[in-house]
């Protein structure tokens, strides 16, 4: 599926794994998008992103919170159903995408953010919808310390982001940790991010990329300063 695959300087690179979906997933703040793209890049697929900056309530949910959580994560159920089928639009063919965001996530954003009763309709809403998303075959998670996210969001200055606080990222990322310790749908490659940058460092990219078409297993791990950790 990766015929096309290149390094940053056009050179074709040396593949042993050769994932058709790959989803990078991981708190805001964490580089998720950034990645994607690169990924997108090296591989010639199209990027399937999270409409974050279309999401009309996102902005009033960052500053006042529950009052606008159910509106917020419907919008982004609605969008993501939407888009997990334009992945199954044809069952014979396996999707070649690379994608910010897993379908499963959507549940732990409710789960967080909406109280018992609206939980309790966003899963009759989500059970309707009749999600059946293909499993991506490689999944990248990313991880960094809470200080790490909140400097990447002030820096990238989003508008609707700089309500966002520290505590609420530490759940988040509560959250992710828990989801990713039982998660097996698919195989997984967890990264340290805190102290790399995919978006400029052509280095950290390119190692991370030698990484990926070297996966092997279910479970690896990423860390290019193991003595940080």
């Amino acid at each position: 599926m990766s015929e096309g695959l290149s390094h940053q300087d056009g050179t074709p690179a040396k593949v042993n794994f050769s994932p058709g979906y790959i989803a990078v997933e991981g708190p805001i703040g964490v580089g998720k998008t950034t990645l994607a793209h690169k990924l997108a890049d090296s591989f010639h697929y199209p990027i399937l992103l999270e409409p974050a900056a279309e999401n009309p309530f996102l902005e009033n949910f960052y500053r006042e919170g529950r009052k606008h959580a159910l509106p917020t994560q419907l919008f982004f159920l609605l969008h993501r159903a939407q888009q997990v089928a334009s992945l199954r639009r044809d069952d014979l063919l396996p999707p070649s995408v690379i994608s910010d965001f897993l379908i499963e996530k959507d549940r732990l954003f409710a789960n967080i953010n909406l109280d018992e009763a609206e939980f309790d309709l966003y899963e009759q809403i989500y059970e309707s919808l009749s999600l059946e998303a293909p499993a991506p075959d490689l999944v990248i998670y990313l991880q960094a310390p809470v200080n790490i996210l909140l400097d990447r969001i002030r820096k990238r200055g989003i508008a609707a982001e700089q309500q966002i606080d520290s505590d609420y990222l530490l759940t988040l990322s509560k959250a992710y940790t828990e989801f990713f310790h039982f998660y097996d749908s698919a195989p997984i490659l967890i990264v340290n991010a805190a102290e790399v940058d995919f978006g400029t460092n052509d280095l950290h990219y390119e190692a991370l990329l030698e990484h990926v078409h070297n996966m092997s297993g279910r479970r690896q791990y990423f860390n290019p300063h193991p003595t940080l950790i």
